[in-house]
């Protein structure tokens, strides 16, 4: 394939001077990185009719700057940006920023490039072209440009770098982020399922494939020769961050093979597949802290922005004003706000991200929303974890529920805007339209050739602009009718997870070894016959595939979570009764189990219990953090014992207990001691508000799944004191009812 870079860019098509000797040793101890700022591929669309999606404001800020910072806060020297459509929009925005410009002083990077292909069709392409400029002289990363995370990659290069001293053969280090039970959004998305089979000695990457509900069968296939390796594990469990560590010589296995297209599916898959004729071996760095997701699809964007409000992804949060010209404060309930915010009297704003010059009229309620620069809300309007971004223009009397509102929008006074509603640049809605709920409305001005398309009367109104923009499939969708319907592209290329309407295979799926009482009943199977003699051994790693009951539980969590969080953490004087009715209502719609119940509430509970200990929140002791978590509300002791202990039987007390003791597990950057003591805080508060009793702890302190790992022991461990005083207590009333029976015993004789 013959590849011409196109003109423009700090370096499109220069080709590097000579190396003197010497040079290549000197080169390697550069760390260099290449971000992907094109992915061929429609889920953004219509907004990626006018802005290339790197450029996307996520929180008020473009995408591509949470990479940037990403990288910088790495140690990259060299940052080469593979740029296709909207390159001189994005040459631009770099160019125009103090920080990342490459003439800039206080540019962190030694040199940013950028490099256009001109007849690039994928991102096998663009790593193909990479290979013939050779101007990667070591270790470099790849990422994609919509890669939001703050972890460090010390240890993963070290590793990376050993194994790579040892054997020369392993070119390439996949990092991974563990789901366990994290409970921000990214970590539970859905769709597509990426599975790993993994060598958990080495960390050798030894399979790589995807599963998703739309498939028709829910088996995974294993190679043979993955056997011959003796342990290793399955898992489902991972977030795929888009940041892989990399030689030279992973450029040259995507030149050897044409047919290579998108990282993963294509590139992963048949590297692994056929490692016995490349020779080369890849490896999975998993780590378990810090933050890393890509805004990979809309879903992806969605929960990546309420991690940032939620402060998932320090110290890239509103607050740090990542661009120049930024001012955002964080202010009480969870907001940010940047200068010049006027919010009228009667109005409230609750953990959102509102932007400099916005105003905000009497009787409006904006909630997990992020509202961009220059807007402004009328009166009595109601804003729903949505995304408005500059200059957009809301009426009196609106709802946006869950939704995308892009620049420069204008919606007439009395309009709904109904969940998974996608309404782009300029578009005009006239007063009082009710947009359609089913499915959900994506509107354009432009057409899929950026062509002005005609106003849709019947859609936006009489005197709107705008009309509705047609989903164009995917090249892999199949020709045929049940092919497209089981295309999982479509899975990713809404606001809204659902699978209504779409072919939803109803084949029996089952894990290899998962016992948790909050998986799902329908998971994957291994094709064959496995046994744990045959490879070593399986480990507890194996979580749900996305089926469609799989996710009503996940689906209903998330939202329950959030919604008792939000709930605790208001600062007013109103009762529970609200938040019950909301969290019933979500589990009527969800057809949730009482199991799953129980699990949203014990995971609310706690984290707002360890929210209360750090300083921020007040620095509560353990015991007080507890207390103030369970009482600070009126109806909120009754709500748990009622709805989360579900009665006074002695076995849902202790399921209930186990759940808090799990929750905690959960809590990122919560030491074990801590977590411990706190689990003998929220237990002994419970029993000391009659939610649980001795008997209830005292059963849970029996089963044997509150011990079944060294974790779950740790925690129990710390709840040792209570539990003793609490058999000293039962005794000393036994006996003390023994000593009643005795006296009434001597009085009846004497009488």
């Amino acid at each position: 394939m013959s590849k011409q870079a196109g003109k423009g860019g700090a370096a499109a098509g220069k080709p590097k001077k000579p190396a003197k000797p010497g040079a290549d040793e000197k080169r390697e101890d550069v760390l260099q990185a290449v971000i992907l700022a094109d992915s061929f591929q429609d889920r953004f669309k219509p907004f990626t009719l006018q802005t290339p999606r790197c450029l996307l404001p996520l929180v008020n800020v473009p995408v591509i700057e949470y990479t940037l910072e990403f990288l910088a806060s790495n140690g990259v020297q060299d940052v080469f940006i593979y740029c296709g459509a909207h390159s001189e929009d994005v040459e631009h925005y770099i160019h125009e920023s103090s920080r990342w410009n490459p003439n800039s002083a206080i540019s962190p990077f030694s040199s940013l490039e950028f490099i256009r292909v001109s007849d690039a069709n994928s991102i096998g392409d663009f790593l193909r072209d990479l290979d013939k400029r050779s101007i990667i002289s070591g270790d470099f990363i790849l990422v994609h440009g919509d890669v939001v995370s703050n972890i460090q990659l010390d240890a993963a290069l070290a590793k990376h770098r050993a194994r790579r001293e040892a054997n020369r053969d392993a070119c390439m280090t996949v990092v991974l982020r563990s789901v366990g039970e994290q409970p921000h959004r990214a970590a539970k998305a859905r769709g597509i399922t990426p599975v790993f089979v993994v060598d958990p000695t080495t960390g050798r990457c030894l399979q790589y494939d995807e599963t998703h509900p739309l498939q028709s069968e829910h088996y995974l296939n294993l190679d043979p020769a993955v056997f011959s390796h003796g342990e290793f594990e399955i898992r489902t469990d991972l977030v795929d961050c888009g940041i892989d560590i990399c030689t030279p010589e992973v450029l040259a296995l995507w030149s050897e093979s044409f047919d290579y297209e998108l990282p993963r599916k294509n590139f992963l898959h048949g590297v692994l597949k056929d490692w016995e004729l490349n020779g080369k071996m890849l490896y999975a760095e998993i780590l378990d802290d810090g933050y890393a997701a890509r805004a990979s699809n809309l879903q992806m964007y969605d929960c990546i922005s309420q991690d940032v409000l939620e402060r998932w992804t320090l110290p890239f949060v509103p607050d740090s004003n990542l661009i120049h010209g930024q001012t955002y404060r964080r202010a009480k309930g969870g907001n940010y706000f940047e200068d010049h915010v006027v919010t009228e009297r009667g109005s409230k704003v609750t953990q959102s991200a509102i932007g400099r010059g916005t105003t905000i009229k009497s009787g409006s309620v904006i909630s997990g929303s992020a509202v961009g620069r220059r807007c402004k809300i009328g009166k009595n309007v109601r804003i729903e974890n949505s995304y408005i971004w500059d200059d957009t223009v809301i009426g009196d009397g609106v709802s946006v529920v869950h939704s995308i509102l892009a620049g420069s929008v204008v919606v007439g006074a009395d309009c709904h805007i109904p969940e998974g509603s996608l309404i782009s640049y300029h578009v005009h809605i006239d007063s009082g339209i009710q947009m359609p709920l089913k499915p959900p409305a994506r509107i354009s001005v432009l057409t899929d050739d950026r062509k002005l398309a005609d106003a849709d009367v019947s859609l936006v109104g009489k005197g709107g602009k705008g009309a509705l923009y047609e989903v164009v499939a995917d090249e892999e969708e199949s020709d045929d009718e049940e092919g497209a319907s089981r295309d999982p592209a479509v899975l990713q290329s809404s606001l809204i997870y659902s699978l209504e309407g779409l072919n939803v295979s109803t084949s029996s799926i089952s894990t290899l070894d998962s016992e948790d009482e909050y998986d799902s009943d329908d998971d994957i199977s291994v094709a064959g016959s496995l046994q744990t003699g045959d490879f070593g051994s399986t480990r507890d790693r194996l979580s749900s595939f996305a089926s469609d009951d799989a996710h009503k539980p996940d689906g209903f969590h998330n939202d329950a979570v959030h919604g008792l969080v939000d709930a605790l953490r208001a600062d007013d004087s109103d009762d529970f009764d609200s938040a019950k009715l909301e969290f019933m209502g979500l589990r009527l719609a969800n057809n949730a189990s009482d199991s799953a119940m129980r699990r949203a509430i014990a995971v609310a509970f706690v984290r707002r219990t360890a929210e209360l200990l750090a300083p921020e929140h007040g620095g509560l002791e353990p015991t007080k953090a507890a207390g103030e978590a369970l009482t600070s509300k009126n109806g909120a002791v009754k709500f748990v014992k009622e709805v989360g202990v579900g009665g006074e039987g002695v076995p849902q007390q202790a399921e209930f207990a186990l759940a808090v003791q799990k929750a905690l597990l959960g809590v990122r950057n919560l030491e074990a001691a801590k977590a411990g003591a706190l689990l003998a805080a929220v237990l002994q508060q419970l029993y000391s508000l009659d939610v649980l009793e001795e008997e209830g702890i005292l059963a849970w302190w029996a089963d044997k799944r509150a011990g079944e790992s060294e974790h779950m022991n740790a925690l129990k461990e710390k709840c040792r004191v209570l539990v003793e005083w609490l058999e000293n207590a039962d005794e000393e009333e036994s006996s003390d009812d023994e000593e009643d029976e005795e006296e009434d015993d001597d009085e009846d004789e004497s009488d």
